[in-house]
């Protein structure tokens, strides 16, 4: 018979955020995450997952000395309502140590 459990503590759980930054620091784990937020989610989505990498890395603040931006503007950058021109994509994305990669879709 198994022990009966009284709370959610009790099962030695990580808060979600915690576990998501501890595997968001992984480079591997972390562009497997951006592919999947850009092709199966909206351009909010992926900026959200985007930002959430570049907290996993140091943070924002990091990232933005890193790849040569405003810490502001990066911030307004990813966030929901963001429109980061290709150029900052990819200082962003080498400040974070990935790159863009392309693939072709399958034929209509």
């Amino acid at each position: 018979m198994m022990p009966e459990m009284d709370n959610a503590d009790s099962l030695n759980t990580k808060p979600y955020e915690a576990f998501l930054q501890e595997q968001l620091r992984d480079p591997e784990l972390a562009a497997a995450y951006l592919t999947a937020a850009l092709t199966e989610g909206s351009t909010e989505e992926f900026l959200l997952a985007l930002r959430s990498v570049a907290d996993a890395r140091g943070g924002v603040g990091a990232v933005a000395e890193a790849a040569q931006l405003n810490r502001q503007t990066l911030y307004r950058t990813l966030s929901g309502d963001g429109n980061p021109t290709i150029a900052t994509l990819r200082s962003v994305l080498r400040a974070l140590g990935l790159d863009l990669a392309f693939t072709p879709t399958a034929a209509a």
